[in-house]
């Protein structure tokens, strides 16, 4: 369990907050004693989110910001956001994200800027504004969501695994250009977790976390916020997911074709 009132005092912006891994995240940091700013597009899903929160944890400060990561000034409205509350954040983690199976070609010219937008571009100016906030040498702590796609350049998996890499690579280096600072920066790449992100049934779900397939969201939550404030500068859920990325490295070409044509071209997932 997490540490109580280990962070008692302290604030998070936590983005695509309303549900699954990021409404973990809140819940998880909540536990903690740690006062939130729950960032998501979805107005009614957000307030109902902070709702329960708000019920479970009477002793932390709940804000809601509804908002387009993928605006061209999203770094100016969470700023300005956060100018007109009052409210500084000691921890952003930065989970919003998008998933799609499907061929590069037949994935709308639209979402395809949304990956670049809420994977690359939001990450990245979100980051760097924190950075900057904190600049005064206070102690801040950025997690960065990337995914085990990133080390899978599977076909259906271009824009997802792409702009993924680039977050676990972006988030590795500003760790170490943030090194002899307060701020602290860790990625976090989980494999297969139970939420609604991939469209797996609640009973697939169900089945794959009793046998250890993938993680509940709240379980990735707690250890991913506990490396981070151990100041770790990379987290990947359990060991299978850790050998997993030797073997997908390894991958034929076959098998990868294989995908292609039973997946992709059959549109099984579509």
């Amino acid at each position: 369990m997490g540490k109580k009132n280990e962070l008692e005092g302290q604030i998070a912006l936590v983005t695509g907050a309303a549900g699954g891994i990021g409404l973990s995240f809140c819940r998880e940091l909540a536990s903690r004693g740690c006062s939130l700013v729950m960032a998501d597009i979805s107005a009614e899903r957000l307030q109902d989110s902070a709702a329960g929160i708000i019920r479970d944890f009477p002793a932390v400060r709940c804000f809601t910001c509804t908002i387009d990561l993928t605006s061209d000034d999203v770094v100016e409205r969470i700023d300005r956001w956060c100018r007109d509350n009052g409210v500084r954040p000691d921890i952003l983690i930065n989970n919003a994200g998008i998933f799609a199976f499907a061929p590069v070609t037949d994935i709308p010219e639209r979402k395809i800027e949304c990956f670049i937008d809420l994977h690359v571009r939001a990450v990245t100016l979100l980051s760097r504004w924190m950075a900057g906030l904190h600049a005064d040498g206070s102690p801040a702590r950025i997690l960065n969501m990337s995914s085990m796609s990133c080390w899978m350049p599977m076909p259906g998996l271009s824009m997802y695994a792409a702009t993924k890499a680039y977050i676990r690579a972006f988030t590795r280096s500003l760790h170490y250009e943030l090194r002899d600072s307060s701020v602290r920066v860790m990625a976090a790449c989980p494999g297969g977790i139970a939420t609604d992100l991939f469209g797996l049934p609640d009973n697939l779900k169900r089945l794959a976390v009793r046998i250890g397939a993938i993680d509940t969201p709240e379980r990735f939550a707690r250890k991913a916020v506990s490396r981070l404030m151990k100041g770790k500068m990379q987290y990947i859920n359990g060991l299978l997911n850790r050998i997993s990325i030797l073997a997908v490295g390894v991958t034929p070409t076959p098998v990868r074709m294989m995908v292609k044509h039973r997946l992709l071209d059959r549109g099984i997932t579509r």
